[in-house]
């Protein structure tokens, strides 16, 4: 009879024991939240003293919601003319907005902007910022409008291109966000 209890006690206690073991090596890996970008910002500004800043806007402030965005330009470039180029995006959901381009120069290994042309608009794109490795970030670059001529530009923001690269056409990853702004050289 004492052989039973102690016995009995002793299987208690190891599947006691067993039901308290940590798991704590098999947490999940914490989920890296992609950006909410609701808002794109291109300044163009003239060198030299030939121009007048120009700013390109697009702002989609529900998403996916039933309103379409807005795109705004508030002028034309100038043939011959270089504009030093600069992208600003904002989370405007949050108050106060929400800087998300300090995130992706801050991640700038694992983002990449890219310049395309449409419609026959004659400009000339050249990064000016890179990653830390040296390859191509784009929240910054050069703009050196060709003769007079009208068409598109579009930036678009990749998350986790294969870098190098020749463009968009073999960088993969994902869009984080796309801006197509109607543009004119005067």
């Amino acid at each position: 009879m004492k052989n039973i209890k102690f016995l009995t006690l002793a299987l208690i206690s190891i599947l006691s024991f067993n039901a308290c073991s940590s798991d704590d090596d098999t947490l999940p890996t914490p989920v890296n939240e992609e950006e909410i970008i609701t808002t794109v910002n291109v300044t163009l500004t003239p060198q030299g003293t030939e121009g007048t800043v120009i700013t390109l806007q697009k702002q989609d402030l529900d998403g996916d919601g039933p309103n379409a965005p807005t795109f705004n330009v508030s002028g034309d470039l100038i043939a011959g003319v270089i504009y030093d180029g600069s992208i600003e995006l904002l989370n405007e959901t949050e108050n106060p907005a929400e800087d998300i381009t300090e995130e992706v120069e801050e991640e700038s290994d694992d983002h990449q902007f890219f310049y395309t042309l449409n419609g026959g608009l004659d400009l000339t794109t050249t990064y000016t910022n890179f990653d830390n490795d040296g390859n191509n970030l784009g929240t910054e670059f050069t703009l050196e409008a060709g003769a007079a001529s009208n068409g598109t530009l579009t930036f678009t923001l990749r998350h986790e291109p294969s870098k190098p690269n020749t463009g968009l056409s073999d960088a993969g990853g994902e869009t984080d966000v796309e801006a197509t702004f109607s543009l004119n050289i005067l």
